[in-house]
């Protein structure tokens, strides 16, 4: 089915889409130890998962600095890790590293993965598999594909499989279909971090709002990076935390720019760009991280674009709940 390399804004998005997952990939974890070495490497608590079950997470390297922030649910007795594509390059090669040491098998997986999204999408989905995962159980099996629900401000579904078998359910939705960076769109509005280049090996859990998507456990073993996530914790080390902006420009924003902070009549560094979204008539959508005493009504702007006015859009969680 053709794609559409269109760039809508979010209030122009039909009401039932799929999105390939081009700016994402897996990593897909086999072998008899998966589950320990994975646990130990971390931030999430492997032993609470089960084949019904997705959990959210960080992997850090040993001074608590972010590879990647993932979701993580099982197909076909694998551990399959999504993320965004340019984390999974660096994550992969960290965990080979570690994973001589244990029976662990790491790569990234030739499983497809297509998102599918909108405000009627659980009712074209219900019309062809009937019940659908939710979020006290937000995966189940179809066939040979995983279903995933993930919630957030605009609810939507990962299905994973087969290439060939995700074509064949892609071509009876007949939904529009639409690239990766849709995607990416959706997970900045829904605060989950997807992470650029730029922003790999920067930051500590915390400040991409990991503990806030309940994907840090603070009660089980060691793992990687454990002791500078601690710390933020029980000693407030933290002082910032990831936001979502939203502006206009119609000169092409890279996420490598900076961003100013509005401080009377004067401009301040305020933060650096994770991610963003430029939509195809010039609407921005930006995830950043900015100190985490942001107010809702601090005024932003690209630093070398002064016209951009960049305002927050609220978070779809609770920042102080850790």
């Amino acid at each position: 089915m053709k794609t559409d390399s269109s760039k809508p804004q979010f209030d122009a998005l039909p009401t039932a889409f799929a999105c390939r997952m081009d700016s994402m990939a897996t990593i897909c974890v086999s072998g008899d130890e998966k589950y320990s070495y994975l646990q130990g490497q971390l931030t999430c608590d492997l032993d609470t998962l089960n084949e019904r079950m997705l959990l959210s997470g960080a992997h850090c390297d040993a001074k608590g600095k972010v590879f990647s922030v993932f979701r993580l649910f099982e197909h076909n007795d694998e551990v399959m890790m999504l993320m965004s594509k340019e984390s999974a390059q660096a994550s992969l090669v960290q965990l080979q590293k570690f994973a001589v040491f244990a029976k662990a098998e790491l790569a990234i997986s030739e499983c497809g993965v297509l998102a599918l999204a909108g405000t009627d999408i659980a009712n074209v989905l219900t019309s062809q598999i009937g019940d659908l995962p939710s979020e006290k159980t937000p995966v189940i099996t179809h066939q040979d594909l995983t279903l995933v629900y993930v919630s957030g401000r605009h609810d939507s579904y990962l299905l994973a499989g087969p290439e060939a078998s995700l074509d064949k359910f892609l071509t009876r939705l007949e939904l529009p279909v639409y690239s990766g960076c849709v995607w990416n769109l959706l997970e900045i509005l829904n605060g989950f971090p997807h992470l650029s280049d730029s922003a790999i090996g920067e930051y500590v859990p915390q400040m991409l709002n990991v503990q806030a998507l309940g994907g840090i456990s603070f009660t089980k073993g060691c793992y990687m990076g454990q002791e500078t996530v601690a710390r933020m914790k029980y000693l407030g080390k933290n002082k910032r935390a990831m936001f979502t902006l939203q502006g206009q420009s119609n000169e092409l924003v890279d996420s490598s720019s900076l961003l100013e902070k509005q401080l009377g009549d004067n401009w301040r560094r305020g933060g650096n760009i994770t991610s963003l979204y430029q939509a195809d008539n010039g609407e921005l959508y930006i995830q950043a991280v900015l100190a985490n005493d942001t107010d809702v009504d601090d005024i932003f702007r690209i630093k070398d674009l002064a016209d951009t006015v960049l305002t927050q859009i609220p978070l779809p969680y609770d920042l102080t709940d850790e």
